[in-house]
């Protein structure tokens, strides 16, 4: 969450796809079930991919001239998202927006296959195949139901999303009016710039003392990470920080990140809102600058690039 490079290089990379217990959710890389079969998350997804391809290049060094790379980042995340045509799909007119973007493979070769299979839609399936070919010892019964149902109804409903991604802003349909869209998060992209490289790291003696304000049972690495982002993503004109709860859900490898752990801090440590759709706000609470002395300006505090938004 920290080194988004990183993140765009797990969102489009190999996944290692095993398992030492039912508690390991490796295979499921850098996603949640959520995500697979609510779409939770896919905003901060989608627009990491579109700050990758209009900032980077492939060896993650500075592109040139990002604003004439828009229709190419837009190519990317076609191909990225694609869906297979069913044989049986009816030929779509010329005006109708499409799922299979099998033609960008010459230009796409790690994100598309020729046959229209895409990163994401390959990724989901190879879940699927792990969980139904390691039952039992592996993976857990939860898990088996909801890769039944991903097998039962993903690839239609993923077409759908897809396809209402295209959907200009201003359309004069209901379908206008979905938060997925390809334009919107070009836009988000090209206002947050470059994806950072380095990861914060906070002072040795700020980690002693958040040892002792973490609650019991909380691990201390996902306070010094809620920290870290915090400071790294803090707005000029605001105290309040998006926090894209389904992604760290995946970056810790598990949903008790926002079901369990986020609830045990308290206030007085990490004021938050309540969340849904997978995110929710959240800025640092009162009891660590009494402690610390801290003043509103955190820039001395942590070795941090500043962004001008929070990441959603």
């Amino acid at each position: 969450m920290l080194n988004e490079w990183k993140e765009f290089q797990d969102y489009t990379g190999a996944v290692n796809y095993t398992a030492r217990n039912k508690q390991d959710t490796t295979y499921l890389g850098r996603f949640t079930f959520d995500t697979i079969l609510d779409f939770e998350g896919l905003n901060r997804v989608l627009t990491i991919l579109a700050r990758g391809f209009l900032f980077h290049n492939e060896d993650g060094s500075p592109a040139e001239a990002p604003r004439e790379r828009i229709d190419y980042a837009k190519r990317g995340l076609c191909a990225w998202c694609s869906v297979p045509d069913s044989k049986k799909t009816t030929p779509r007119e010329a005006w109708q927006f499409g799922s299979d973007f099998g033609e960008l493979y010459s230009e796409f070769p790690g994100l598309v296959e020729e046959n229209g299979s895409g990163w994401f839609h390959r990724h989901v399936h190879r879940v699927a195949a792990f969980v139904r070919e390691n039952p039992e010892r592996r993976v857990s019964s939860s898990a088996q139901k909801k890769c039944a149902a991903i097998e039962k109804g993903f690839d239609h409903a993923w077409q759908d999303k897809v396809i209402q991604m295209q959907i200009p802003l201003f359309a004069p349909t209901t379908k206008g009016q979905w938060g997925l869209r390809f334009d919107s998060f070009l836009a988000q992209a090209l206002e947050l710039g470059p994806l950072r490289k380095e990861e914060p790291e906070l002072p040795p003696t700020l980690v002693e003392q958040f040892r002792t304000l973490t609650p019991k049972g909380v691990p201390l690495d996902i306070v010094t990470t809620l920290v870290s982002y915090y400071l790294a993503n803090k707005p000029e004109d605001s105290d309040w920080v998006v926090l894209p709860v389904a992604n760290f859900d995946a970056y810790f490898g598990t949903t008790s990140f926002g079901r369990k752990y986020l609830k045990q801090i308290p206030e007085t440590f990490l004021e938050r809102s309540e969340t849904g759709f997978g995110l929710c706000r959240y800025r640092l609470g009162n009891v660590l600058a009494i402690k610390q002395g801290w003043s509103p300006d955190y820039s001395n505090k942590i070795n941090c690039a500043k962004k001008p938004n929070s990441i959603v």
